[in-house]
């Protein structure tokens, strides 16, 4: 091709920097194609060293055990106890919480709230500023409960004599715990309540939802299949985080016939039947734990770069890996993008909180947006969009879960083990789909939308993993 026939030919540009180079040929009827190219781990060296240090041939093999591991697990919804009488670790005077290690002086409003609740249900004080000095004093011990294998939503407030239900991985033998969700609206503990009604329904949970869920279980065949409902739910419209409707029916048709056949009087039974049927998310607090007890045998996995968790008290976010046991990475808890609530805005929430990302995780929620199309609506996005979202996270994930097919993608397995290598090398940041809450103590949730966790986190650990595992 000559010069004089090259310019004699439409112009076709491919624009590999800035956009507004794009924007400007654009402005004089150019074409123009804009290639959304950003350097490996945004061009940093001491993060490009990192990845270069490490044998890729055997970080792929330790994941795909950890992966393998992950999916092997079959969860089961085995009793209800008090928490003190199952979990690892728990002590009197012991509080467990959301997210990475923090102590009470650092806690968001919600938390402090559900703390001070918590010592009231307790007995450890009597008023609201009794339980504030309480908890300020140094008498009460403060601990992750992802460090207890356990989850709470939120606040995540465990006390040791609430309410947890007790799953088991028959795979592997391991169990995970999660306290018993109040409700979606009110006055809740999770939210940092701690008014009489909030203490009058945790002792009605310690006592009579107790008694009937422990002897409703006791009817079934070793408990419930929840990685069964969970199959179900996914292919109703849940993405088993944000949206719970399906997978709520679902636990309430399984526990429904053994609640009567548990030989209990009606007067027993028709409340905690009432009360799980008046609460459409209720099944978070199966989708949590059952995520959490199917995860945690990849912990330990030598030479393992997936996540294994991701927690936020809401002023930290936090990652765990696979093959470096016990360790978090931090950075800042961001806040939530998408609606709020009619009367709320950004100046009235609270940066994300809970452990209910360890949904995202385990491959639902975020990652499985494009099969739950209502949600994206009520989080201000599209149904494309929750298609793309879904997509997207297959570019930082190490293979696909079978177990959680997304119809929208032709049944293809959803996205499933975060590899920090991979968000680390793209820049690409796991979606999680989030409520969010009200600065302050007690207010609840003003809104919903689509969160992430900062970036700092997977750089900290890819920077620890190749200090362990770099040549």
């Amino acid at each position: 091709m000559t010069s004089s026939t090259l310019f004699r030919r439409e112009l076709q540009v491919l624009n590999v920097g800035p956009a507004t180079f794009a924007d400007d040929l654009r402005a004089q009827n150019a074409k123009v194609t804009q290639v959304n190219w950003k350097p490996v781990a945004g061009g940093n060296p001491e993060l490009l060293r990192a990845l270069l240090s490490l044998d890729e041939a055997s970080i792929d093999r330790a994941n795909e055990e950890a992966l393998n591991r992950y999916l092997a697990g079959e969860p089961y919804l085995i009793d209800y106890r008090l928490a003190i009488d199952v979990i690892p670790g728990m002590e009197d005077h012991m509080l467990l919480h959301a997210g990475p290690p923090i102590e009470w002086e650092r806690m968001c409003g919600p938390m402090k709230g559900a703390v001070m609740g918590a010592i009231i249900f307790e007995g450890w004080a009597k008023t609201p500023e009794e339980a504030a000095a309480y908890a300020a004093s140094g008498k009460v011990k403060f601990a992750p409960c992802h460090e207890h294998d356990a989850v709470g939503p939120m606040a995540g407030v465990i006390a040791p004599h609430m309410v947890v239900s007790v799953f088991e991985n028959r795979r592997f033998g391991n169990r995970a715990y999660c306290p018993v969700p109040e409700g979606m609206g009110g006055k809740l503990l999770r939210y940092g309540a701690y008014s009489q009604e909030v203490i009058d329904r945790l002792h009605w949970i310690q006592t009579e939802y107790l008694e009937v869920l422990r002897a409703a279980l006791a009817e079934s065949d070793g408990g419930i299949d929840t990685k069964s409902l969970q199959f179900q739910a996914l292919h109703m419209g849940d993405e088993g985080h944000n949206r719970n409707k399906a997978g709520t029916s679902m636990f309430l048709r399984a526990i429904a016939p053994l609640m009567m056949k548990s030989g209990l009087a009606a007067e027993k039974v028709l409340p905690v039947y009432d009360f799980i049927n008046g609460n459409d998310g209720f099944y978070l607090s199966i989708s949590m734990p059952t995520s959490k007890v199917t995860l945690d045998p990849s912990n330990g996995v030598k030479g393992s770069s997936m996540v294994t968790a991701m927690a936020r008290n809401g002023v930290d976010f936090g990652i765990r890996i696979a093959g470096l046991p016990g360790e978090w990475f931090t950075g800042p808890a961001q806040m939530v993008d998408g609606l709020y609530f009619p009367g709320y805005g950004d100046e009235d929430a609270n940066p994300d909180m809970g452990d209910s990302s360890i949904t995202e995780t385990a491959g639902l929620g975020g990652f499985a947006l494009s099969g739950a199309p209502a949600i994206v609506q009520l989080v201000g996005g599209s149904a494309a969009q929750g298609v793309e979202i879904s997509k997207r996270m297959y570019e930082i994930t190490i293979g696909e879960n079978m177990n959680f097919s997304q119809p929208v993608l032709n049944f293809r397995g959803s996205p499933t083990g975060i590899d920090i290598r991979k968000v680390v090398e793209t820049g690409i940041l796991p979606k999680i789909t989030t409520g969010s809450v009200h600065k302050l103590p007690g207010e609840g949730q003003i809104g919903a939308g689509i969160t992430n966790p900062p970036l700092e986190c997977f750089e900290k650990a890819l920077l620890r993993f190749a200090e362990v595992y770099g040549r």
